[in-house]
């Protein structure tokens, strides 16, 4: 048998004679002893029972509830011990609501507690009891723990308790007297007895009344013997210091008073509607919420039961009736706004109450002010809550958009009721993503969520000064991604319409005019490049020029300061570049305007201020130079600001791009034939600093485009992107202008030595031309041999210190191999590429280089024995960007038109050879444009090779014969001019 199943308690704890003091049997003895004493028992055992104890705490006058268990005898009696049970156990055991709110009712009043408004609902879930256990009262002053003496039942019930005070006038007395009725049956209030502020008790029957003012009213009349007797003077006092307070739970009928008079009414002012007002106050963790009726000058809390008098010019007294159905009208708008209060309603309280958290939830209490303030209900008090320092409105956007200078102004007005906010204070809530901003006022005004994505677009869109955001009128697409057509007035919205309409097409843009200084023939797409530019000057925007390379960028602009010079009284342009292209733009500009006015601002000879820049229309200068003069560099105002091969500005945490942000000018183009190198955020800083605001702030570009095309590949945000950028970069490409193109395209591209390079270059040039001097011209006609290795080597110097020597003793410096890099990054993602060299440890330096960056590549010298299949490779294999040949093993008999682009990186005396070299790609089946680059350094033996084939013709001949040939023509001056410093005469 188990223990559970013994019905009686020495025998339910006993197992094989355990648990029983002096018992040694075994476990026969045991059942044998058990069953005999059950089967000759008189009497059945006791039952159990489980009963709920009320009474008095030990030691305060609060009231108590426990659970308990007992026994019970066969007469009903109640036996002990008394067990108390903990309702906490019994609650995991449940799941019905009832059930709980009984236990926790237990819970609370079984020990000591504070006194809270949530007391009522406590005694109202124990007087439902859904066990129907019975009740006792538990009289402590018998015996201080429960026992069958000191335990009497009770019946807990929540009957309805009316209580009125009549008043009446006898001869010379006022009589007051109070009746008291229970479930609306009268009783006397000599007969009830008053228990723990909430009880009524009638013989062993307690009634709740949760209304504790009314329950104080009753004890009163009950000390009074309930019929109180009083003078004129003694009633008076009665009523002010008695009455006043009471009736405000309490009906009170006068029964000697009449009601007041029409006439009476409208004197008193309570012949118009009352004035709806809401009270709110703090009572610890929640907010009261009082509503009250201002008839004329009296105040009426609806929800307590106040009489209205009215007194005449003699101080005689009449009743004024109460407008019940205003009272019921804001009560149920109360009851309607929150499911709590219709429970509340049945509390004997004069508010309705919330837990502050809940009453300050913004999607609740919002919309509950906005309907106070629609029935004309006025609130007080909201202010003035505990922790509160919000608006109790509702905000209200209203937005124009007006025209402005060079910006649209997005003028934003956020109002709370009266106040305002502030739009810094709205961009602060913006940036750190809060609901909250603060009004003028000091209060916080509650933002939408909807809203705060909407301000979230609108700052990036542009920039705040003071009451505006000004968006720049390059951004102008945004204002209808953004804004509805009725924010926006009707210039803007012409204006708008006339930038949509020229900006879309720039292929119809008014061609401008080509200006009289230029020296040069523009194709017909480098003529649509200046008039592109100079209808972005007309409307005030900057740009980004990104043809590709070779497609003549550096023409067009200098076309395009000419023209400017036409357009502009004051012609100061800033022109930064890359050191290693100095040299290109002198040449450039002398090329095809040699009537520009250039200073190059560059070299430890510089001036060091901005005073003669005024008397330039070109100020060359590089971005290493710009960094180290932006001090005053700033201080002037230029008309342009233009940055070749822009991508060097592409990190915005960089000193150049800060520098280039800097800068003060009336526009700015930024020039580049790769805008885009690693990733779409190369744009933004380039955009940012030739169209500021076009793109938004950085973080609006990261999410909405960068992170979007460049992680996820969105089609949406890359066409959203390109249709925002798409006036203001200009990019044609080698293919869509082939046919103004000719077939072959030579250029020159200077690269200027950097310092290490220079210092190697300067050092065995000065020893070769000592030895050239100090030897008479026919030991060095007999030395051929010894001229041709010295001036090899500073070929070589030019493309590499490395490949004369020790990297330790030369450094490993290339501005060559810098600048191919360059040029293969920007055109291998779209062409092919022929690298020659004559020297294969310079192709071993860029291959190396070409490895690191993960280009594809073939590679071919002497040493290569599959000549054909690299060569095949190289032709079919799409991946194969590059192909790295030496002059002498790939100069002849190659068939390579899968390129379109040829390096050569080390010039000779020779060009026939070049050409030859070239030729390997524009040949017969090449249907592509071919673009020939020669890499030069300036103020080299490179660029006096250069001289001397422009300046001698004799020599034309020669240039096409062996290299002997040529050295057996050239005198010992020739070959000093080879070596002669940089600014020497060169040769007639």
């Amino acid at each position: 048998m188990k223990e559970e199943n013994l019905p009686y308690e020495p025998y339910r704890k006993a197992r094989l004679g355990k648990g029983v003091p002096g018992s040694e049997t075994s476990e026969e003895d045991f059942l044998s002893r058990f069953l005999t004493e059950i089967s000759t028992a008189a009497l059945p055992p006791p039952a159990h029972r489980r009963i709920i104890v009320i009474g008095k705490h030990k030691y305060y006058d609060l009231f108590t509830a426990q659970l308990m268990d007992t026994q019970v005898g066969p007469s009903g009696e109640l036996k002990s011990p008394f067990l108390t049970v903990n309702p906490i156990d019994l609650i995991w055991k449940t799941r019905e609501a009832e059930d709980i709110q009984f236990y926790a009712a237990i819970v609370k009043f079984q020990a000591f507690y504070e006194k809270s408004l949530a007391d009522s609902e406590g005694l109202k879930a124990l007087i439902r009891n859904p066990f129907n256990y019975p009740c006792f009262f538990h009289d402590s002053s018998i015996t201080e723990k429960a026992s069958p003496r000191s335990l009497s039942p009770v019946s807990l019930s929540t009957p309805p308790i009316d209580f009125k005070v009549r008043i009446s006038l006898g001869e010379k007395l006022y009589h007051i007297q109070g009746d008291l009725y229970i479930n609306k049956v009268y009783v006397s209030i000599n007969q009830i007895s008053v228990r723990f502020e909430q009880f009524l008790t009638v013989n062993d029957n307690w009634y709740l009344c949760p209304d504790t003012n009314l329950v104080q009213a009753i004890a009163y009349f009950k000390r009074h013997g309930n019929v109180i007797r009083l003078s004129y003077d003694e009633f008076l006092r009665f009523q002010t210091e008695v009455l006043s307070e009471m009736e405000t739970h309490v009906q009170i009928n006068h029964s000697y008073l009449k009601p007041a008079s029409k006439i009476q009414l409208k004197k008193a002012g309570f012949d118009q509607a009352p004035e709806k007002l809401i009270y709110l106050s703090d009572l610890g963790d929640y907010v009261l919420i009082n509503p009250v009726l201002k008839y004329g000058d009296v105040e009426i809390p609806v929800l307590s039961r106040r009489q209205i008098y009215a007194q005449d010019h003699k101080g005689s007294l009449s009743t004024v009736e109460r407008n019940s159905i205003a009272e019921d009208q804001l009560v149920g708008l109360l009851l309607k706004q929150h499911p709590d209060f219709l429970e509340q309603l049945e509390n004997p309280l004069l508010y309705f109450y919330l837990h502050k958290s809940r009453f300050l939830d913004e999607t609740w209490f919002l919309d509950v002010f906005e309907e106070w303030s629609a029935e004309n209900i006025t609130v007080l008090g909201f202010q003035q809550l505990k922790g509160n320092n919000l608006s109790p409105h509702k905000g209200k956007l209203s937005i124009q958009i007006a025209s402005g200078l060079n910006w649209f102004n997005a003028l934003v007005e956020v109002k709370y009721g009266r106040k305002k906010a502030s739009l810094k204070q709205l961009q602060k809530s913006v940036r750190n993503k809060t609901k909250f901003v603060q009004l003028d006022d000091g209060t916080l005004g509650i933002l939408p969520e909807e809203w705060l994505q909407k301000l979230e677009a609108y700052f990036s869109a542009g920039e705040v000064e003071e009451a505006a955001i000004r968006i720049p009128k390059n951004n102008f697409t945004v204002l209808d991604q953004l804004f509805e057509t009725r924010m926006l007035d009707q210039e803007v919205r012409e204006e708008v319409l006339r930038y949509r309409s020229k900006l879309t097409d720039w292929k119809a843009i008014e061609p401008a005019p080509v200006p009289a200084g230029l020296r040069g023939t523009l194709r017909p797409y480098q003529r649509q490049g200046l008039s592109w530019l100079n209808f972005l000057d007309d409307f005030g925007f900057g740009g980004c020029l990104a043809d590709d390379m070779g497609l003549g960028k550096s023409i067009q602009i200098i076309a395009f300061i000419l023209l400017l010079r036409e357009k502009s009284e004051t012609n100061t342009n800033l022109l930064v570049v890359p050191t290693s292209l100095l040299h290109n733009w002198e040449n450039e500009i002398s090329k095809f305007a040699p009537t520009l006015r250039v200073y190059t601002l560059h070299g430890s000879g510089r001036v060091r201020s901005t005073k003669a820049f005024g008397e330039y229309e070109v100020v060359l200068t590089s971005y290493g130079t710009l960094i180290s003069d932006i001090s005053f560099l700033k201080s002037f105002e230029f008309n342009y600001i233009f940055l070749d091969e822009s991508q060097n500005i592409k990190n915005i945490s960089s000193q150049r791009y800060k520098a280039a942000r800097l800068l003060k000018s009336r526009n700015r183009i930024a020039i580049s034939g790769t805008p885009i190198e690693n990733n779409t955020f190369d744009l933004y800083a380039q955009l940012s600093f030739a169209c500021p605001g076009l793109l938004g702030t950085r973080l609006y570009f990261k999410n909405t485009f960068a992170i979007p095309i460049d992680r996820f590949k969105e089609k949406r945000s890359a066409l959203a992107l390109q249709e925002r950028i798409a006036s203001f970069i200009l990019r044609r490409t080698k293919q869509e202008v082939a046919g103004e193109l000719p077939e072959k395209t030579e250029i020159v591209l200077y690269c200027e030595m950097g310092a290490e390079q220079r210092k190697v270059y300067d050092q065995y040039e000065r020893e070769f031309r000592e030895y050239l001097t100090l030897n008479p011209e026919e030991v060095l006609a007999q030395n051929p041999m010894h001229v041709l290795k010295g001036i090899t080597r500073l070929r070589q110097i030019c493309n590499s210190p490395l490949l004369i020597g020790d990297e330790k003793l030369y450094g490993d410096s290339s501005v060559k191999i810098e600048m191919l890099m360059d040029q293969i990054r920007s055109v291998t993602g779209r062409h092919k590429i022929l690298v020659f060299s004559q020297f294969v440890s310079m192709l071993d330096l860029i291959r190396k280089e070409v490895v690191k960056e993960g280009i594809g590549h073939c590679y071919l010298t002497g040493s290569t024995r599959n000549r054909e299949e690299v060569i095949q490779q190289f032709q079919q294999d799409e991946t194969k960007r590059v192909f790295l040949i030496s002059l002498k093993a790939g100069g002849t008999g190659l068939n390579l038109t899968a390129a379109d682009y040829v390096f050569i990186v080390d010039p000779w005396w020779n060009p026939a050879v070049e050409n030859q070299a070239i030729d390997r790609s524009y040949r017969i089946g090449q249907k592509k444009n071919v673009i020939a680059v020669r890499l030069l350094c300036p103020d080299t033996v490179e660029e006096k090779i250069l001289q001397m084939q422009q300046n001698k013709t004799k020599l034309t001949s020669d240039l096409i014969s062996t290299g002997d040939t040529f050295f057996k023509s050239l005198t010992k001056s020739d070959l000093l001019h080879l070596t002669s410093p940089s600014g020497s005469e060169p040769l007639s």
